[in-house]
């Protein structure tokens, strides 16, 4: 795993792929403990039994679910040495092309494909993937903003 402890590693990873996190499997806990936190009970992610006879065959995460999960699966892929301040930023081009069925297992890998000084902050944009195990298309694919202040 890279560890950046200034600008100048910063810059001289740009275009490289960082990695690839650890597997993480998707419970249904998880997904009602999202769908309590967000008010976001449809029944594709938390009825089981009606999901059953649904689209998917069983119930789903959400989307944002597996979108929130991003900064936790990045972080097992690049961490930072003597930073005082990583914070997220914002994302770009944000995309679900696959959903992500109950007891899935996903993973995420990161590209840093660039960096840019934005006031005492360095701006990096990553492109992350988050691919499901056995599925050929990914889960979610974004442009993930981050900025960081050694």
């Amino acid at each position: 795993m890279p560890v950046f402890a200034n600008a100048e590693q910063l810059y001289s990873a740009r275009g490289t792929k960082l990695g690839t996190s650890q597997w993480w499997t998707v419970t249904q806990r998880m997904i009602d403990q999202f769908a309590e936190a967000t008010g976001d009970h449809q029944w594709i992610h938390v009825d089981a039994q009606r999901a059953a006879a649904g689209p998917f065959g069983t119930t789903i995460a959400h989307g944002f679910l597996t979108l929130s999960m991003v900064s936790a699966l990045n972080a097992q892929i690049y961490g930072f040495e003597g930073a005082r301040m990583v914070i997220n930023y914002g994302l770009n081009k944000v995309r679900f092309p696959t959903p992500v069925q109950v007891d899935s297992r996903v993973r995420a890998g990161s590209e840093l494909a660039d960096v840019a000084e934005s006031g005492e902050a360095l701006q990096l944009t990553l492109n992350t993937t988050v691919e499901i195990e056995g599925s050929d298309k990914p889960a979610c694919v974004a442009e993930v903003l981050s900025r960081v202040v050694f």
